[in-house]
């Protein structure tokens, strides 16, 4: 959290984060040359270069779409996903080295301007053996530059979170545009069925995560039990919360975490105001809820950010009766 926008801290945290993120790419990439060499001796180095940049770009946006499931079905791949956006500018960097030296390589040596000549040296959109795939790179690249650009806190709340969350789901469309942008190029001309495995596969994991982790938060969406006659609903055993924690449930169409916090319970929205992190799996610290994500925190009896910030989340009534946590789906609305 930061009152005002400033140049960014490395903790120790994410210079170890990034110092491991770097030295994995750069040895993806030297042995992935020197595999090249090996195996393709006929391969110049410009083009074992180019090769394995794009790989290496490939591989980790795979790694990227699989950190969001993964954290959702087991909370040790949380530390993974802090820095994720670390990952993705390295990424953006990544397939940009790989585009910029592509075009240089094969659309350079002639009159035209080389991104004319991308664009217009393949139109034969209805042959599947020889369909534009560069153009599908451009257009994949660009959505990454979108988002690489918008990923400082700046552009979250300059945006407001919605919007950026929407941008940033463009990750998708760039993913399916890259799948394509490997069929129709690489593959076609791969000696080996290794590269067409190894692409299926990643698409069969990365499709089962999420298919996973969305069984899993669908099965915690559960309807509750009615309404009480003054309008609070029955939402988990008082004595289940761990002191500092919280049970999340679902509170009419909303996810609520129910916190225990010096024996009493509160509920607020599970969804952070930062980047929608699950504020239900995070716990409190110094009397504030803090988000498992980025350390936001907010008041867990008015859901407000601590002074000086002014974030705030829903808050919503709730009281212990029976053995049971009742709350009110209606939150709660405080002005200080």
């Amino acid at each position: 959290m930061s009152v005002q926008y400033q140049a960014i801290t490395w903790s120790r945290q994410k210079k170890v984060y990034d110092v491991l993120l770097a030295s994995g790419a750069a040895g993806f990439l030297g042995l992935f040359v020197a595999a090249g060499a090996v195996t393709h001796p006929e391969a110049t180095a410009e083009t074992l270069l180019i090769r394995a940049l794009g790989t290496c770009a490939f591989v980790m946006l795979h790694l990227i779409l699989c950190i969001g499931p993964l954290c959702r079905l087991d909370k040790r791949f949380l530390p993974l996903l802090y820095n994720r956006r670390h990952m993705g500018v390295t990424m953006f960097l990544t397939a940009a080295a790989h585009g910029v030296f592509s075009i240089i390589q094969f659309h350079s040596s002639g009159d035209e301007n080389p991104l004319v000549s991308l664009l217009s040296s393949n139109t034969r959109v209805n042959s599947l053996s020889a369909f534009p795939f560069q153009q599908l790179g451009l257009l994949a690249l660009l959505i990454l530059f979108l988002m690489a650009a918008t990923s400082h806190d700046f552009w979250l709340h300059t945006l407001t979170p919605p919007v950026w969350k929407r941008l940033h789901m463009l990750v998708y469309a760039a993913y399916g545009l890259l799948v394509a942008h490997v069929a129709f190029g690489a593959l076609q001309s791969a000696a080996s069925v290794w590269p067409a495995v190894l692409t299926g596969a990643g698409l069969t994991i990365v499709a089962g995560l999420h298919l996973a982790a969305g069984i899993h938060e669908r099965r915690r969406d559960s309807p509750l039990p009615a309404r009480t006659h003054d309008g609070f609903v029955a939402a988990c055993e008082f004595d289940a919360i761990p002191e500092g924690r919280a049970t999340v449930a679902m509170i009419g169409a909303e996810r609520v975490a129910i916190f225990k916090h010096e024996g009493k319970p509160y509920a607020i929205s599970n969804v952070c105001a930062h980047q929608n992190g699950p504020l239900g799996e995070g716990r409190t610290i110094d009397g504030c809820v803090t988000c498992p994500w980025h350390g936001y925190q907010f008041r867990p009896d008015t859901g407000m950010s601590p002074p000086p910030f002014q974030d705030r989340v829903p808050a919503y009534r709730c009281r212990v009766d029976s053995g049971k946590v009742w709350v009110h789906p209606q939150p709660v609305r405080h002005d200080g």
